[in-house]
């Protein structure tokens, strides 16, 4: 599913970001093929580290305590500018988090997007000073739209 800046923007809040920040289920399946699809798309790890780490559910756990990681960075390796970002963590549950995830449409194209409130969730979650922006913007919007 489509998370941050990205979904804020399918959600209705006017916003600039520069990479795709997404929530996929962590099992071992789903990350090998979201591997070959990063692959075939030309896109690697940030960092200089072997993609396949992601599948390791202790390094992930590592790299947040260590590091404070939130999320595994992927760069196009033709245009470095192109980025996508995955959680290595379940904040919410996958499984929750899909069952309320939202289908919107970008032109003809179908994007499975985390719902309103579980953005804001995850906005909260990272307490970042542009979440935090991205938190007032979100509920200024569900307030607009009768979201509580």
């Amino acid at each position: 599913m489509v998370v941050g800046g990205v979904a804020l923007v399918l959600h209705g809040v006017v916003r600039l970001t520069a990479d795709l920040d997404l929530m996929l289920d962590l099992s071992d399946k789903n990350l090998s093929k979201f591997l070959e699809v990063m692959k075939a798309l030309g896109y690697k790890p940030k960092l200089p580290v072997d993609p396949r780490d992601i599948l390791d559910r202790k390094k992930r756990e590592k790299w947040a305590k260590e590091k404070n990681m939130i999320a595994f960075a992927f760069i196009n390796q033709k245009h470095d500018y192109k980025e996508i970002d995955m959680f290595i963590d379940e904040y919410i549950p996958f499984d929750t988090a899909y069952r309320k995830k939202k289908t919107l449409l970008a032109g003809d194209v179908k994007i499975n997007v985390v719902s309103f409130d579980d953005l804001i969730t995850l906005k909260e979650i990272s307490a970042r000073e542009q979440d935090k922006k991205d938190i007032k913007m979100l509920k200024e919007l569900g307030l607009r739209h009768g979201k509580k």
